[in-house]
């Protein structure tokens, strides 16, 4: 007797954590939902979707905004699909997290406007109006002689990311031509000083086309700014010194988008 009454609490136990289990999987299953976003389909927890209360996305999951479904019964919703991920991705982590390079901020604000996320809203806003005031700055790049600093060029642009795009050129390209003469030349946050300038001795010679077959003196350095700066989509604003007659002659090149 005492054998039977310990299998029939086993199996009553078994049933009871079977019950539990078939409880917990249903539970987890109907915590998941799956959105149509703009024809892009996303899947993620119910607790995130309603993470901001009287949100657009609160109020859907909720019942409390009618919305239409698509053929497959997932939640239809008429915006941009590939921008929902950034949204999705801002209720996950609870900060606006952008891609490098991302250029789509007012797009953004808009479907964060859609959505009721003010909180997503105000943060692009911040991020947009921080890179516009940035634009305006401008930064420059000094190439030197450090025996002779009336030797050399400045280089101007709204645009740091141009800056750092020719510095990080004429670094590559100056370590491999005067590979075992790290001497030759020293690099601070907005100076590249060469200890001879760009000279035409073997060993002092600087290359920039991306072939490596141009030999660059001080006169064709500024020739390529220009040339990378027009390939870029910048306009030469002004040449801070003509006094000599041509641009490649003068001593700074100032370029605006």
């Amino acid at each position: 007797m005492e054998r039977k009454s310990n299998r029939r609490a086993k199996e009553s136990e078994e049933n009871h954590s079977s019950s539990e289990g078939s409880e917990q999987d249903r539970d987890y299953k109907t915590s998941l939902i799956t959105l149509n976003v703009g024809g892009y389909l996303y899947i993620t927890q119910k607790q995130t979707l309603t993470k901001y209360p009287d949100s657009f996305l609160e109020g859907v999951i909720n019942g409390k905004i009618m919305c239409p479904f698509d053929a497959d019964g997932h939640f239809f919703i008429d915006r941009d699909g590939l921008l929902f991920r950034h949204v999705l991705n801002f209720l996950r982590n609870g900060e606006l997290l952008l891609p490098e390079g991302f250029r789509e901020n007012q797009l953004l604000a808009h479907e964060a406007d859609f959505f009721q996320l003010k909180v997503l809203s105000d943060a692009v806003k911040s991020r947009w109006e921080k890179e516009q005031l940035a634009s305006r700055e401008t930064t420059f790049l000094e190439i030197t002689d450090s025996h002779d600093r009336s030797q050399g060029l400045r280089i101007f642009c709204n645009a740091p990311e141009f800056i750092a795009k020719i510095k990080s050129r004429i670094v590559l390209v100056s370590k491999s031509r005067l590979d075992g003469f790290p001497e030759e030349f020293s690099v601070s946050s907005n100076i590249i000083q060469f200890k001879y300038f760009i000279k035409s001795e073997n060993g002092t010679r600087l290359v920039l086309k991306e072939d490596n077959t141009f030999v660059c003196t001080l006169e064709t350095l500024k020739f390529e700014a220009i040339m990378m700066a027009l390939k870029c989509g910048f306009r030469l604003l002004t040449s801070l010194d003509c006094s000599k007659g041509s641009i490649v002659h003068s001593d700074a090149l100032h370029f605006i988008k």
